[in-house]
């Protein structure tokens, strides 16, 4: 019997650091950085890969809890976070904030025994995620402008790993996931916003799901695919794309752009959820295709 209460417990701690660190967000957030490396990459070099990977887990994981410990009060009043480990009793903010500040400090480590530069940008993205765009979201919809930025860094933080570097080719990186965060927040912003009313957060542009928010919504959607497809004109250095592989990802933006329409059309909460998961197969899309293109180029 106490064996299995010691499973049990065991099984819960796991489960809360997994959600206090946010995992799966903070694992997806590691396949753009590799993606990044990977398109950046003269040679591949496996122990660069772990540091990245270990280094952009601890960033984003940390990230995750310095957010979960300012918002406690909030999360315990939306559905969809008052079961988080905090503000549901099963851990207190000095356990959380150790488990932030340690991965801050790991990940900051292992970054820069890569380079210093990778250092700096997983520093500037915790700073803005915590202290500038966590603060705004009960304040102002421009918050998620702030938050596309440490969002959008990961993908450029792989090439920069690889190489040491700032220049038109993470820049380009850069800009990609940062337009493609637009649909994709306020897609769940939508279909969450009644739940956000309830914490107070301002997600969505015109602070409310309507004909307006669509219209934003398209354009956003439209800025991506165009950033997306720059690589195939030869304006962006060494990072290049095929007109085979252009093609694959503007089908991609299209069909992502067709589910933002469809939300601008019928404004549901369905409409809504479709355009996030496709926004989700975009940017996942897009990585896969663009390392796969620059190997079989």
């Amino acid at each position: 019997m106490s064996s299995t209460k010691s499973s049990i417990a065991t099984a819960s701690v796991v489960t809360d650091f997994k959600e206090i660190t946010k995992m799966g967000l903070s694992l997806s957030v590691v396949f753009s950085s590799i993606a990044g490396y990977f398109l950046g990459a003269e040679t591949l070099s496996l122990t660069t890969l772990v540091l990245l990977a270990f280094g952009g887990y601890f960033m984003v994981g940390a990230s995750n809890a310095y957010n979960q410990i300012i918002e406690r009060d909030l999360d315990a009043l939306m559905d969809r976070t008052k079961n988080r480990p905090i503000p549901a009793g099963r851990m207190s903010v000095n356990t959380a904030f150790i488990i932030a500040t340690s991965f801050t400090v790991l990940g900051l480590i292992t970054l820069y025994i890569i380079n210093p530069k990778t250092a700096m940008y997983g520093a500037i993205s915790i700073f803005l995620y915590t202290s500038v765009y966590t603060p705004l979201k009960t304040k102002t919809s421009l918050a998620v402008f702030v938050g596309a930025i440490p969002g959008a860094i990961p993908f450029m933080l792989g090439w920069v790993a690889a190489r040491g570097s700032f220049g038109i080719e993470p820049g380009t990186l850069f800009a990609i996931q940062f337009f493609w965060q637009f649909p994709h927040f306020w897609a769940i912003g939508w279909f969450l916003h009644e739940d956000y009313k309830k914490g107070g957060f301002f997600m969505l542009p015109t602070g409310k799901p309507d004909k307006g928010t669509a219209v934003q919504i398209i354009m956003y959607s439209v800025w991506t695919i165009l950033a997306s497809i720059i690589p195939v004109f030869g304006f962006t250095g060494d990072l290049q794309l095929s007109i085979a592989g252009g093609v694959l990802v503007f089908i991609l933006g299209i069909v992502m752009l067709v589910y933002a329409v469809r939300l601008f059309k019928e404004r549901t909460i369905k409409a809504a959820k479709q355009l996030m998961l496709s926004s989700v197969f975009y940017i996942t899309m897009l990585q896969i295709i663009y390392v796969a293109d620059k190997f079989l180029r």
